[in-house]
């Protein structure tokens, strides 16, 4: 990336946060995280976004958007392909103890070396499918961005959440076909409607808890 791009990144990113309500000082680490996933971008082909200046808004301003919603504790990323939302939400929120769970060998290789150059303490790579990992019960709440549908999230990763934790759903439009598909012993708490800064598009959040 190049470095006459950063002020320009950094004053999006400030007023981004800004408006998410989060501190400017998280600007520096996740800057450093988009400039790593930007060179290792070009040769491991790790997301479809090649503009770091699209990747403000589109990558760590839309994976923060959640950041209210999270609670501290553990959380399962589920299919975080370059770590996404969880390298974000792991910087935001150092309470948080997140696990990047990514199937893809040249992804998880980037994860493993994101989290050993960014400092992360509270971030590890488990380089698995997400229905082969064997953590049953272990996590407060599960996420995943862009994946699968409700049911089908609930199929793969619902096995790694605690009774009474929460699926924690990224979508665009409002999903109420898979929320009516949800199987028995899971329940709707909340569908939040989020705002993310520089993106027109739909967003919300769907809060699924495990009976």
């Amino acid at each position: 990336m190049a470095e006459n791009a950063l002020p320009e990144l950094r004053g999006e990113l400030d007023a981004g946060l800004a408006a998410l309500g989060l501190d400017q000082a998280l600007s520096a680490p996740l800057l450093a995280y988009l400039a790593l996933l930007h060179r290792w971008n070009g040769t491991y082909n790790l997301t479809a976004i090649r503009d770091p200046r699209d990747m403000v808004a589109k990558h760590l301003l839309d994976s923060l958007a959640m950041h209210a919603h999270v609670a501290d504790g553990t959380l399962a990323d589920l299919g975080t392909g370059p770590g996404l939302p969880g390298i974000p939400l792991a910087i935001a929120k150092p309470g948080l103890r997140v696990t990047l769970v990514e199937s893809n060998g040249k992804k998880a290789r980037f994860l493993r070396e994101a989290v050993r150059t960014l400092k992360l303490p509270n971030a590890e790579v488990a380089e698995s499918r997400i229905e082969a990992l064997d953590r049953p019960g272990a996590f407060d709440q599960i996420t995943a961005r862009a994946l699968a549908t409700l049911p089908q999230i609930v199929a793969l990763g619902g096995h790694l959440l605690k009774p009474g934790g929460r699926l924690l759903a990224m979508k665009g439009v409002r999903p109420d076909d898979e929320i009516a598909d949800l199987p028995d012993g899971w329940w709707l708490e909340s569908v939040q409607p989020l705002t993310v800064p520089g993106l027109a598009a739909e967003r919300h959040l769907v809060r699924v808890v495990r009976g």
